[in-house]
């Protein structure tokens, strides 16, 4: 009592009144001494403590969603979020939609938007995002796509190991050609259609990416034998067709892709693809599909693997058959044209809603299968050498 007595006239002979007025002078220097931090902190608000990342296991890579994301009709994604399912919104900033995830599974899923700029710049944007750790995910592109007939038929849905960029090229107009060309196509730092050698690796580079061979023959393998559903309509598309590929219900395939930005078609530049593929993988890859997001997401995770936060070895491209890439018996290029530009929503592809079933009928069994065996699968990738 008769120190707090003391520290009140002090305090009083300092001027000083309240409750302060009763604290010795070692705490009040304190306090002076502390006032500049203290205004401080309160600017800046509560400190932020980060997060642990999520570890991702398998990443579902899709390029496009028409409506919501699930009960209308249905893009790319929906499928997914319905029937894996994937439950939870996480909002995506710097992205073009919000992503969705299954917490239990691990497993995320990405709307790139479509064209290779678009799906380069948000598979950028989700390897830099802080909340997640994708260094050991596995990148699951799970879309629609052109099917060849000589190789496929709609409905079918391929495991690509080849991706060929068909836009990083020279281009000369049809009606320009030199009569001894196929083709006004021409590799750039070459003069003539497939001049050989191709060009080694350069500023135009890459020209061609080369997945992991073991996984992809590994998840052929899982689901090789998977039922895809038929149905008259279908069969009836493929009436129209004289290739034996053409004319098969849909079924599961290894077969590599032509990624362009130019959504081409019609039965020459199906032969120019065809030719390219060959060209560019030494006649190792065949042509089964073309898309237009794929070089874009490929090269994405090349830089991102520079840095540690993603895994190229880890990376499969699944594409289902949405339509032929050429016209069938007695059709025209135009004709073809005009029946696919009917509209901006791709309902109109003649094999759009069987296409997305079986693309992810097969893509999630092997997405399930990775998330499961994660206790393995998070080291040691499926089909490598233990």
């Amino acid at each position: 009592m008769m120190l707090r007595n003391n520290s009140r006239a002090a305090a009083e002979t300092s001027g000083l009144t309240g409750d302060l007025a009763v604290e010795p002078a070692w705490l009040l220097a304190a306090i002076r001494a502390a006032r500049p931090l203290l205004v401080m902190m309160a600017l800046l608000g509560p400190p932020s403590f980060a997060a642990v990342p999520r570890e991702v296991r398998v990443v579902v890579v899709t390029t496009f969603e028409l409506g919501a994301d699930s009960g209308d009709v249905p893009g790319e994604l929906q499928n997914w979020v319905e029937k894996l399912p994937l439950p939870e919104t996480l909002p995506f900033p710097s992205g073009g939609r919000a992503l969705r995830y299954n917490r239990q599974k691990r497993i995320l899923a990405v709307v790139t938007g479509s064209g290779a700029i678009n799906a380069a710049a948000s598979i950028t944007a989700l390897g830099l995002d802080p909340r997640f750790d994708l260094s050991r995910a596995y990148w699951l592109v799970a879309g629609i796509a052109g099917v060849n007939a000589n190789v496929a038929s709609v409905g079918s849905v391929a495991w690509a190991e080849w991706v060929v960029d068909r836009d990083l090229l020279h281009e000369i107009d049809a009606r320009e050609i030199p009569p001894d060309w196929s083709t006004g196509l021409v590799p750039l730092s070459r003069s003539r259609p497939f001049q050989a050698p191709p060009p080694a690796p350069g500023i135009f580079s890459p020209n061609v990416y080369h997945l992991n061979g073991a996984l992809v023959a590994w998840a052929f393998a899982l689901t090789r034998d998977v039922a895809l559903a038929d149905s008259a309509d279908l069969a009836t598309i493929r009436a129209g067709y004289d290739q034996p590929a053409a004319r098969t219900p849909p079924h599961v395939l290894k077969g590599d892709e032509v990624s362009a930005m130019a959504w081409w078609l019609g039965d020459i530049m199906n032969r120019t693809a065809e030719q390219w593929m060959d060209y560019w993988t030494d006649g190792r890859g065949v042509m089964a599909t073309t898309a237009m997001e794929d070089c874009g997401v490929l090269q994405a995770l090349a830089r991102l693997a520079q840095t540690g936060r993603a895994d190229v070895s880890r990376v499969l491209v699944l594409r289902g058959a949405s339509n032929y890439t050429a016209p069938g018996r007695g059709g025209s290029a135009a004709g073809l044209l005009a029946a696919e530009s009917a509209d901006d929503g791709a309902t109109h592809l003649s094999a759009f809603l069987p296409a997305l079933t079986s693309v992810y009928q097969v893509g999630a069994k092997v997405a399930n299968a990775l998330s499961a065996g994660w206790p393995r699968t998070r080291t040691q990738i499926p089909g490598a050498t233990p």
